[in-house]
């Protein structure tokens, strides 16, 4: 047991069009002050702009979540007053949702004069993210470059 104590995992429910937990877990993360629905729509959009581009929207989902996990992240650790960055794998749980909150954030981050709704700039991010590029991809190898420069600190790891 850890030092905050124990928690329950809650389980996520499979979205209503797709019944897919993955994009039931992006709707949730998009989602701001509790609106679901308006959440949902945006989602949805931006799976149509994707399915009008590029065929299956939900293949083409996962594709772009796969490209965005990482595999290696540093977690600071204290010994003697110093703090480390020491580099540690990434649980599976965790690169799911590191890889929606990049790709939510980075879709918000887009600028305005080209894409007027969060749909429009999610289902750029998406396709980008597919394809290996964009900012979220740009995220995670900075994040994987940070852990491999600090590869010196791996000894500290209990």
């Amino acid at each position: 047991m850890s030092r905050r104590g124990s928690f329950k995992k809650v389980a996520v429910e499979a979205d209503v069009l797709y019944k897919n937990k993955l994009v039931a877990k992006l709707v949730n993360r998009s989602m701001r002050d509790g609106k679901k629905s308006v959440a949902q729509k945006e989602i949805y959009r931006a799976l149509e702009i994707i399915k009008d581009k590029s065929g299956d929207p939900l293949k083409v989902f996962v594709e772009a979540l796969e490209n965005i996990k990482p595999s290696m992240e540093v977690r600071p650790r204290r010994i003697g007053g110093a703090v480390y960055q020491v580099p540690s794998p990434v649980r599976g749980e965790r690169k799911e949702s590191l890889a929606i909150r990049w790709l939510v954030n980075c879709a918000r981050t887009k600028s305005n004069t080209e894409f007027h709704t969060f749909g429009e700039k999610l289902a750029v991010e998406i396709m980008d993210a597919a394809k290996g590029e964009g900012l979220s991809v740009k995220k995670k190898t900075e994040m994987e470059k940070t852990a491999e420069a600090n590869k010196a600190f791996a000894h500290f790891k209990w």
